[in-house]
């Protein structure tokens, strides 16, 4: 039986990325970051592989999404890069039969969590779908599950592994990439003993998906969706948006029918409260 298998790769939760200078393009440490995650990717990658996945299908998805080192990605490889594009961090998944999130972190405001932030942490301090505060972590998992996709496995920060992963996808591997210190501090394993425990938790989770032991995460329908911005210009602009809701002056709901629509959508008012903060940089 031919299976496909989906990797959705972010920076913040990759091992020994402890400082901005790690996660921008022009960041002082920004090719040992690549490396690194080029590395974590493609050593899960060839143990899906092995365990009898045909195809897998990597979509960059940290900041402009355009960070793995593509020489380095084997044959079987197919990779989705750049930004903006539909579905955001899990473009791709649609048709795949597994994902696997690597380098994922915890959502804003977690303490002694790397990097933690809601999907754009210029802008967002809360997302929460259908009453639950959610990470992306969450957000995606949610997306893949109404493709009926079910996530496998997860490797990232430690903290969001105990406060999301173990609660709502316990069937899910993990591996703690990372054990924080602070928001920009954090001690990792060497990168010997990660690439052993990428491999065995790879391994484990084919067999579970094998044995129908994992399921796609799903939300109810309708969804309903609350978002907090971090300044009253972010929700100025949502608030143009006919279907959206004003609460107050940092918060907005919207309802979507299903969970790909609210996924757009969130994604839209993202990139709405990026181009208002490119154009109030540019007015000063």
């Amino acid at each position: 039986m031919f299976m496909k298998a989906f990797i959705s790769v972010d920076m913040e939760g990759m091992p020994y990325v402890v400082i901005p200078g790690h996660l921008s393009l022009k960041g002082t440490l920004y090719k040992e970051a690549r490396k690194i995650a080029t590395k974590v990717t493609v050593t899960v990658a060839e143990e899906l592989h092995k365990s009898g996945f045909d195809e897998v299908v990597i979509a960059d998805s940290h900041g402009p999404m355009v960070n793995l080192l593509v020489n380095d990605l084997p044959e079987y490889v197919e990779i989705v890069r750049g930004y903006p594009r539909p579905m955001s961090m899990v473009a791709g998944v649609e048709g795949c039969d597994a994902a696997v999130f690597l380098g994922y972190h915890a959502k804003f405001g977690t303490p002694k969590a790397a990097f933690d932030h809601t999907y754009s942490g210029s802008s967002v301090h809360k997302l929460e779908i259908n009453g639950v505060e959610v990470s992306e972590f969450l957000l995606n998992s949610y997306a893949a599950g109404d493709f009926n996709v079910p996530v496998i496995m997860v490797a990232g920060d430690a903290q969001l592994i105990k406060d999301d992963v173990k609660k709502y996808a316990p069937w899910a591997e993990t591996v703690a990439l990372k054990h924080a210190l602070s928001r920009v501090s954090a001690r990792s394993f060497s990168m010997a003993k990660i690439e052993k425990e990428l491999r065995k938790a790879t391994l484990r989770a084919a067999v579970s998906f094998k044995k129908n032991k994992t399921k796609p995460l799903v939300t109810r329908k309708p969804v309903n969706v609350k978002i907090g911005f971090l300044a009253t210009h972010f929700a100025d602009v949502a608030a143009l948006v006919p279907t959206v809701k004003r609460i107050d002056g940092l918060n907005i709901e919207y309802v979507a029918s299903n969970m790909i629509d609210a996924y757009k959508t969130f994604e839209l008012l993202a990139l709405a409260s990026a181009g208002i903060s490119a154009l109030l940089t540019n007015a000063t």
